[in-house]
């Protein structure tokens, strides 16, 4: 599975980039508005750093709007993924965008009818958001389950980018899924690495290797 941060914070994808273990980046509107900068120049420098998928979000609602922000946004750099909503303005400039070999990620999907008519009209990838069907008690990966079925079903292309993630937990669940990217906030992308155990081995090996006076 294939791991990406879902922020527009430079810093951050610095950070994670330097690990060698990011495979691509999210953004969305929320996202860039809250580094106070350029949503091109963030979008250029997230690409010069990160060879990957970038996703990059359209922000017009009707589809020759979307079609022409999705061609002016896919200009900027060779890696970018144009984000177009799953509404049906949406699925139309998303055909129309795949049709000129842009890649489109469809997102805000919540449903398994959603995603099949994604898939259809030739996403790249469709993003079903977990955490927020889980915040009205419903079952985020259920959904991814269900999703990844349909399209093995019917040998679609389109990619499962399993997004809203808000704890490992979700990580887990998603690999076990056949989720073929997860996207995730910096926090949770570090909490990935973190287990007590890990640290209680790591300080008695130390503590060992000190009392017997190794240097």
């Amino acid at each position: 599975m294939k791991l990406y941060l879902d922020t527009a914070n430079v810093k951050e994808i610095k950070e994670a980039a330097s690990m060698g273990l990011l495979d691509g980046v999210t953004t969305n509107p929320s996202l860039v508005a809250k580094e106070g900068r350029s949503f091109r120049e963030v979008l250029l420098e997230v690409c010069n750093l990160v060879d990957g998928p970038i996703s990059a979000e359209v922000v017009s609602v009707e589809e020759d709007a979307m079609v022409k922000e999705g061609r002016d946004l896919a200009k900027i750099h060779k890696n970018i993924v144009v984000k177009c909503p799953l509404i049906p303005e949406g699925l139309k400039a998303t055909r129309r965008l795949a049709a000129e070999g842009i890649r489109v990620n469809v997102t805000l999907c919540f449903s398994p009818t959603q995603a099949l008519l994604a898939a259809k009209a030739g996403a790249w990838c469709v993003s079903p958001f977990i955490g927020r069907l889980d915040d009205i008690s419903s079952d985020g990966m259920a959904l991814i389950r269900q999703i990844v079925t349909i399209f093995r079903n019917y040998d679609f292309k389109t990619q499962v980018l399993v997004a809203s993630v808000r704890h490992p937990q979700h990580v887990v669940e998603a690999a076990l899924a056949g989720g073929h990217i997860c996207t995730m906030p910096f926090t949770v992308f570090l909490q990935l690495f973190k287990h007590p155990l890990t640290d209680i081995g790591l300080k008695k090996f130390l503590g060992d290797w000190g009392a017997a006076g190794r240097q």
